[in-house]
């Protein structure tokens, strides 16, 4: 079967235990996996992603089978939060004497 063909028909469930068989090693159920089919998972997934999701992660897979890398900045910038962001004078908590 080809691999495009597999992946447009995958499930997300397919998808998600395919992706851990290939990040941690092991099957869901804490199978090991085979090396050989933690490759083939790999690559199942990598395209999968690339198919399927508008991921906005560190390193991923475009639609075009390119590598989508962030900067430090860009990724700084996606996950601050509001006590990362610079403080202006409107920000700043003001105590009255009780």
């Amino acid at each position: 079967m080809d691999i495009l063909a597999l992946v447009e028909n995958m499930s997300e469930q397919m998808y998600l235990r395919l992706k851990c068989a290939a990040e941690t090693g092991k099957w869901p159920e804490g199978t090991p996996v085979e090396q050989a089919q933690r490759d083939s998972a790999l690559q199942i997934t990598m395209a999968y992603q690339a198919k399927h999701m508008n991921n906005s992660e560190n390193m991923t897979i475009g639609a075009d089978g390119e590598i989508i890398t962030k900067t430090k900045r860009e990724l700084k910038s996606q996950f601050a939060t509001p006590a990362d962001k610079p403080a202006d004078d409107k920000d700043i908590a003001r105590f009255s004497n009780i």
